[in-house]
């Protein structure tokens, strides 16, 4: 039996939008019945169709899993739309299983009125269209089986028109269709039985007639005739003249066939229904006809119908009646074995699927249309390509951070090692200095334990100089002094930096300079730093006893510098890792070898800051590594000589017995440096914070003022404006001495009325040089 109009089944435990799907239900002129279990659902279903079916989350993922596959699972709900609703985004569970349940849709939370609305009214209008088509297919289909069992039995109106005498012969059945009197039906004329043709059609019959009597041929009409209640009923109405003799007569028979066109019509309007929801869904929907190989095996489909959606979920324009292999040649196997199982089996399928071919990624729902042995297959898709592209977009940048925060963290558990590593022999070293005995040996011994200290001190600010360099770069707040300099010059400065760690692990050592000027223009700075870093990672990676070697030269219009070891080398699949920020590829060969692992990055940063390029090769493990940096050559000037990394003119001394204030909060550090600027004959004063330096001056009236910024209460900007608002103070040099050593943090000095920046720790060589300017 086939129902009428269906309604909505909604199963769940719990209350979801309860009132948004009243709202749209009404406004579809739908019932929503509500089982709140599976149990009470599948009850619902034995009891009647339903045109949809909606099952909402209720924080049970496999309960959900379970109550969609049973749901799916009932004979009356097998080709019933089934939807998933009210799941989470995230969603806890992944929601391809609902699809792999049964479910031809999934609506996350919050609903949607809008998506709601539209994905209800198109399966609710496809049930209904369903539903009457075959209410329309199976009038018709019985309408005929009727006619025939009609023809079969010969239960025919039949009759018999004498031209010349113009009287009809007809049954009891063609007299009672036209409304002939019983007495009358074997001699009434012509007339009596056109009279009860409806008017519009008499004309055409009475032509169709005299056509055949004329011709001495077949007659053939279709034509209405008045029902005895007043309404209209189609006959049609066979026949062929025949002669005897002198008499013509027209033979024939009237079938009743109003039930027949009726059924007709009505297949027609469900049609055009059907035609319409067809070409307005959203959703790319098209019929395909599959075609196979001489194997049987699935190889193409043609396109039968396509709506007009479809070219944009596809780009295929003037696609029906041609088959994908002609549209996108380059189609995958596996959308033809996707289907053709669908036209095997029958059975819907739902899932998504990537097109290369057509450069896009596809939501489908595909169904056989007809039963066993059709090859034509109806599918539903939506282009996912944006979301996929999202989806994909965001497992990279969760890969990404995880990475990062990864490295992070193994950055600073190495920043924290690499920390106590010059500060656990200063330690020690004040500690002997404090216990040390007054004698000769005791001297002795001090001064050694200072040269230690002093070295890990200047260990411990290239680890922080290295930081701040790559912060800045990063920022990109960085800016070379650039000059022209003899490449000779850089080499030369790097190798003395980096001479005492590659001799401390006894490495033979190869230098091979250019035998020509190479002059760069460059930050003679930035470039010992660079190969000074490559030196000394050649140093730290290669065991002792090794061979290192640095060598120059040029090669066309650039000048090639190369640093090459025998040390643990480097897997090929690492070597372009290396250069990553915090990579300590080989820590696992070459365990304590130090560093931060931000060398490497910092080299690629400064070589690329000046126009060049560096690579890494290795033949892999324990076989060595070459690193080359390549930089351009500066364009020869004519009579100009080139300036040397180191050829500045040095700093005047300063003159002793400056007064000089220090200003610091830290207590510490205020004292120590006052008593470095006693050892070297000045008056150094203290003060512990801002308000008491300012009144300090008028009383010391120093020279020079070294201002500690990050002070509470006043901070050093403060006591410096307050400085400068002051005529009488106009003669102070007030000296900056901060952690903070960016262009910018020395720009924010500057604009505060500051002379000099000096970053902490701060050198004796920088202070002297500071207060040689008075």
């Amino acid at each position: 039996m086939l129902s009428g109009r269906g309604s909505i089944l909604f199963v769940c435990r719990r209350e979801i939008d309860d009132p948004l799907l009243m709202q749209v239900a009404s406004e579809l002129g739908q019932t929503v019945e509500r089982a709140w279990t599976l149990e009470e659902g599948l009850a619902r279903i034995d009891e009647r169709a339903f045109a949809l079916i909606l099952v909402g989350y209720s924080g049970d993922a496999p309960g959900m899993l379970a109550a969609v596959r049973a749901l799916r699972a009932h004979p009356r709900a097998l080709h019933t739309p089934l939807v998933a609703i009210g799941l989470p985004q995230p969603a806890p569970f992944d929601q391809e299983q609902l699809y792999e349940a049964g479910a031809i849709a999934v609506l996350h939370d919050p609903l949607s009125p809008t998506i709601l609305r539209a994905k209800a009214r198109f399966y609710i209008d496809a049930f209904d269209s369903q539903v009457e088509r075959r209410r329309a297919e199976l009038a018709l289909v019985q309408t005929q089986a009727r006619l025939e069992s009609i023809i079969e039995a010969a239960e025919l109106g039949v009759w018999t028109w004498e031209v010349g005498a113009d009287r009809v012969d007809a049954d009891m059945r063609m007299a009672e269709l036209f409304g002939v009197p019983h007495d009358a039906r074997g001699r009434a004329p012509l007339a009596s039985y056109l009279a009860a043709i409806h008017p519009d059609d008499v004309g055409a019959t009475q032509a169709q007639i005299d056509l055949a009597v004329a011709n001495k041929g077949g007659y053939a009409s279709t034509y209405r005739v008045r029902r005895p209640d007043g309404g209209w009923r189609w006959v049609i109405a066979r026949g062929h003249v025949e002669q005897h003799g002198a008499v013509h007569e027209l033979r024939g028979v009237v079938i009743d066939a109003t039930r027949q066109l009726e059924a007709e019509q009505e297949l027609a309007a469900t049609e055009e229904r059907y035609r319409t929801v067809f070409d307005s869904i959203d959703e790319g929907l098209c019929v395909i006809e599959m075609l196979y190989d001489a194997h049987g095996k699935p190889c193409d489909y043609r396109f039968i119908e396509a709506n007009p959606a479809f070219i944009k979920h596809t780009g295929l324009v003037d696609a029906v009646g041609k088959t994908i292999r002609q549209l996108a040649p380059g189609h995958e196997q596996h959308w033809f074995d996707i289907y053709g199982q669908v036209a095997e089996t029958g059975e819907a399928v739902r899932f998504e699927n990537e097109a290369r071919a057509l450069g896009r990624w596809y939501d489908v729902y595909a169904a056989r249309l007809g039963g066993h042995g059709q090859r034509r297959v109806a599918v539903l898709f939506n282009d996912i390509t944006a979301r996929r592209q999202s989806e994909e977009a965001l497992r990279q940048m969760a890969h990404d951070l995880a990475e990062a925060n990864r490295r992070k963290t193994e950055f600073l558990a190495t920043l924290a090692h690499e920390l106590r590593n010059p500060l656990a022999p200063i330690r020690s070293g004040l500690q002997f200095i404090r216990r040390a005995p007054a004698d000769a040996q005791g001297t002795a011994a001090v001064a050694r334990v200072h040269d230690i200290m002093e070295r890990q001190l200047g260990h411990l600010v290239n680890l922080v100089d290295d930081l701040l360099d790559v912060a800045r770069i990063t920022r990109g707040q960085i800016a070379l002094r650039r000059e022209r300099v003899d490449l000779a010059a850089v080499l030369s400065a790097a190798v003395e930096s980096s001479l005492p760690l590659i001799e401390a692990a006894r490495h033979g050592f190869d230098v091979r300079l250019p035998n020509e000027p190479l002059t760069l223009d460059a930050d003679p700075t930035r470039l010992t730093q660079v190969v000074s870093n490559l030196l000394n990672n050649a140093a730290r990676y290669t065991p002792k006893g090794g061979r290192i070697m640095l060598a120059a030269e040029r090669d066309g219009d650039q000048a090639v510098v190369a640093v090459s070891d025998n040390g643990i080398g480097i897997a090929p699949e690492a070597l372009e890792q290396v250069f990553g920020m915090f990579t300590q590829v080989g820590q696992t060969q070459q365990p304590g070898s130090g560093g931060l692992g931000i060398g490497l990055s910092l080299v690629r940063s400064l070589v690329e800051l000046h126009g060049g390029t560096v690579r890494a090769e290795s033949a892999g493990t324990n076989a060595g590594s070459v690193f080359t940096v390549r930089l351009p050559l500066a364009p020869a000037l004519p009579g100009a000589a080139p300036s040397s990394a180191s050829g500045a003119a040095p700093e005047p001394a300063a003159r002793a017995g400056l007064r000089v204030l220090v200003v610091d909060d830290n207590r510490d550090a205020a004292e120590t440096l006052a008593a470095l600027l006693g050892l070297l004959g000045h008056s150094a004063p203290v003060a512990n914070d801002g308000h008491q330096a300012l009144r300090m001056l008028d009383s010391l009236n120093p020279q020079a003022v070294f201002l500690d910024l990050g002070m509470p209460g006043m901070s050093g900007y403060e006591v410096a404006q307050k400085i400068r608002a002051q005529r009488r103070y106009d003669g102070i040099l007030l000296v900056a001495l901060t952690g903070w050593g960016g262009e910018a943090d020395r720009a924010k000095t500057a604009a505060a009325g500051f002379d000099r920046h000096l970053t902490k720790p701060a050198t004796v060589e920088a202070i002297e040089a500071v207060l040689a300017a008075i």
